[in-house]
């Protein structure tokens, strides 16, 4: 069997802001496509895809959960120089849900709290702990 990661589908009444919030705090590549004859907005972060839908009034989808919830709780990303990320995204008024620490030696990691409910992680590794 060969299975390889495709994507992550986010759901929001505005998938304009959601690109830009990605790109703005994450540096990530904003997609624009057409799908059936409507534009459509989609991100690729680290190599990876995240399709972000629209959410329209009667359309049955359920409000954003509230961290921490079961299920899908949240997106890990690794970085670099993990301090002057979050500094840079403080900057650019950045809300974390989870402050930056280190949870062991070598490991250091915080929460950045997106719109409808994201969590994303940011984890930077010491290389021996790769």
């Amino acid at each position: 069997m060969s299975i390889t990661w495709d994507h992550v589908h986010i759901r929001t009444p505005d998938p304009e802001a959601m690109a830009q919030w990605f790109e703005r705090m994450l540096g990530a590549e904003i997609m624009r496509t057409m799908e059936q004859g409507k534009p459509r907005v989609d991100v690729r972060i680290g190599g990876q895809k995240i399709f972000i839908a629209k959410v329209t009034d009667g359309d049955g989808v359920n409000s954003p959960p509230v961290t921490p919830y079961q299920g899908l709780e949240h997106i890990g990303l690794t970085v670099k120089d993990i301090d002057t990320l979050v500094a840079g995204m403080r900057a650019k008024g950045a809300e974390f849900s989870k402050e930056l620490q280190t949870t062991r030696p070598g490991i250091r990691v915080c929460f950045l709290r997106g719109p409808q409910g994201i969590s994303v992680e940011l984890l930077e590794r010491d290389a021996k702990y790769q």
